[in-house]
């Protein structure tokens, strides 16, 4: 088990930032549990949720993200955002593997119906996380979840570009939590230089419910982080219960 290292000097943040796919998150660390699960639904404590006869809004998903003061590991601020017009229609992130490709996708979801991005500034993780809202017409989160558990089954590693260069990404699957009407999780993990850190490490969850998925990402260096399961399932209740006639 990797252990844990001190917070990195600002010089070796700067560093890693250029490695980054998408910004992680995390506020009480839980450590996620080895990779290796089988790929399968994660059943939720209520039953599915009904698909809506319109998505849901950018304006509805902002109202559902976390406000300042809800979020105790929080720093702040506590932001929420749509994406930026100039990013729209951009050249995908390169990617080796066409089996991964779902995954590196769905951080962005550029082809969903409306999304939000919110950033958090952990109070005792540096490197900071970040959720996404997406919704999606008929029957598309359903399908778009569909090849996700695909990508899982099949992507183990690739190789990307990022500000920094060239890098190789390893991918474990790990065991989502009982949320919504279906839910992944996976870990990459980029090796970088012993002065910072050894590991770069970014873990992800998704979550189907009804027409919407919800993103979040934990990122972590030399240390293996996971983003809080209680967060999670309060995001996901919102989103459920927005989506109900």
């Amino acid at each position: 088990m990797r252990t844990r290292t001190s917070v990195l000097a600002t010089a070796h943040i700067v560093a890693l930032a250029g490695l980054l796919l998408v910004s992680g998150c995390g506020p009480e660390r839980q450590s996620g549990p080895a990779g290796g699960a089988a790929s399968r639904p994660s059943p939720s404590a209520t039953s599915p949720t009904a698909v809506a006869a319109a998505p849901l809004s950018a304006a509805q998903l902002k109202s559902l993200v976390f406000k300042v003061g809800e979020v105790p590991q929080d720093r702040g601020p506590l932001e929420a955002r749509e994406p930026r017009p100039d990013a729209e229609g951009r050249t995908p992130r390169p990617v080796s593997v066409p089996a991964c490709r779902p995954l590196v996708d769905v951080r962005d979801s550029e082809d969903a119906h409306a999304r939000v991005h919110q950033i958090f500034n952990w109070k005792k993780n540096i490197m900071g996380g970040a959720s996404l809202l997406a919704s999606y017409e008929g029957d598309r989160a359903q399908r778009r979840f569909a090849e996700l558990r695909k990508a899982l089954a099949d992507c183990r590693s690739y190789e990307g570009e990022g500000y920094a260069g060239k890098f190789e990404v390893t991918v474990e699957e790990e065991k989502p939590p009982a949320v919504g009407d279906e839910a992944i999780a996976f870990r990459e993990t980029i090796l970088v230089g012993a002065d910072m850190g050894g590991f770069r490490s970014e873990q992800f969850t998704v979550v189907r419910t009804g027409g919407a998925l919800a993103v979040f990402s934990e990122l972590s260096v030399g240390s293996e982080l996971s983003f809080p399961a209680e967060l999670i399932a309060r995001q996901v209740d919102r989103l459920r219960n927005a989506q109900r006639p």
